[in-house]
């Protein structure tokens, strides 16, 4: 699932948005964000919470690309 446009037909982005809820409520998702946020302590990075789950989220987004195009190719 690639990233909607801004122009994009409101289901494509409402189907975007539950793919990311979905992500969001995720214990793997929750777990890697607890961990981001104790190495962005130590680090002190500033916004701790907000960068931890910013990256948690680009991460599984990633993740999820990765495996989409790993299937489009037979692999």
């Amino acid at each position: 699932m690639g990233v909607p446009k801004f122009d994009s037909p409101e289901e494509e982005i409402r189907q975007w948005l539950n793919h990311i809820a979905l992500i969001c409520l995720s214990e793997e998702f929750q777990d890697l964000k607890r961990e981001l946020e104790k190495h962005y302590v130590k680090s002190n990075v500033d916004n701790v919470r907000l960068t931890a789950f910013q990256d948690a989220l680009y991460a599984f987004l990633a993740q999820n690309d990765d495996e989409v195009d790993r299937h489009a190719r037979g692999c």
